[in-house]
């Protein structure tokens, strides 16, 4: 019992650590998406002024 119960701990373990990996990565992609996007912005306006 006490073994199932530790593989299950570790399996949930490893699915959260993927899961915060992924949204980790998908959070880094957006802020370079943001990122690129103000660089853009600021050429197209900045000049304008």
């Amino acid at each position: 019992m006490n073994e199932k119960f530790t593989t299950n701990n570790i399996e949930n373990d490893e699915l959260t650590l993927n899961t915060e990996e992924s949204e980790y990565k998908n959070l880094v992609t957006r802020l370079r998406e943001i990122s690129s996007t103000i660089a853009l912005l600021k050429k197209r306006y900045l000049d304008k002024f």
